[in-house]
């Protein structure tokens, strides 16, 4: 999407969405070039504004980065933070993941931390295992009182971009065991209030099968958030 773009798809997205309950919290995340666009048009909507990436750093000579001081001085409120193709293709890892987890922290962002198993390492039958391990990763050294702040995603990475979808009890399993581990980094009444999303080609036609399940807060939308009318049964979904 092109910023030219980002009005007259908020003008065919906002219409559909209107009505609907207030029991979730949409939020559009672009990247950086987009964001003042997108903050224009949403943010008096009812619609939070994220971006897909940060800095790690503060401040410094980082040529070609975003701190999360930049993002907040413009209004933004949201950062996604390891999804999987950064974490695939830039080669970011649990550490600076963790990094940019306590950047954010250290700014009013919310974080939406990306946790998530390739196909090779869910065959191999380490999902659990390695997701437990991305999420006390990402959360090291995050203290109880900023948890309100933290949203966590579970992206199977072999389930982006492909079509293809984990079933609605596979997704709740692995969304259950992320609450279980927050539970033991913190205590139950944190778990129970940290929001954890799917993200892993979750569409109009399997939202609401998904989100019906206990442990399945929300969905980190890929390709059926860029059509108004697919968006907006997702949010719909969200909102039962």
């Amino acid at each position: 999407m092109l910023a030219s773009q980002v009005k007259a798809f908020a003008d065919e997205l906002v219409p559909l969405v209107s009505g609907f309950k207030a029991w979730c919290d949409p939020v559009i995340c672009t990247p950086f070039v987009l964001l003042p666009a997108a903050l224009n048009v949403f943010k008096e909507k009812g619609i939070g504004v994220g971006a897909q990436n940060m800095s790690q750093y503060a401040s410094g000579a980082y040529t070609g980065e975003v701190s999360a001081a930049q993002l907040t001085d413009i209004g933004t409120e949201y950062v996604i933070i390891g999804h999987s193709e950064r974490r695939e293709l830039y080669g970011e890892t649990d550490t600076s993941v963790n990094k940019k987890v306590h950047a954010a922290l250290e700014s009013p962002l919310c974080p939406i931390v990306c946790v998530g198993e390739s196909l090779e390492q869910r065959e191999t039958g380490v999902t659990y295992d390695l997701v437990a391990l991305q999420v006390k990763a990402a959360l090291f050294g995050v203290a109880a009182e900023m948890m309100d702040r933290v949203i966590i995603a579970y992206e199977p990475v072999w389930a982006i971009g492909t079509g293809k979808t984990a079933t609605p009890e596979d997704a709740q399993d692995v969304c259950r065991a992320i609450r279980e581990v927050l539970a033991s980094l913190y205590n139950s009444g944190i778990a129970d209030a940290v929001s954890i999303l799917y993200g892993g080609s979750m569409n109009d036609k399997n939202a609401f099968d998904l989100l019906a399940q206990p442990d399945i807060d929300g969905g980190l939308i890929g390709g059926a958030s860029m059509k108004p009318e697919s968006f907006a049964v997702i949010i719909n979904a969200a909102n039962q």
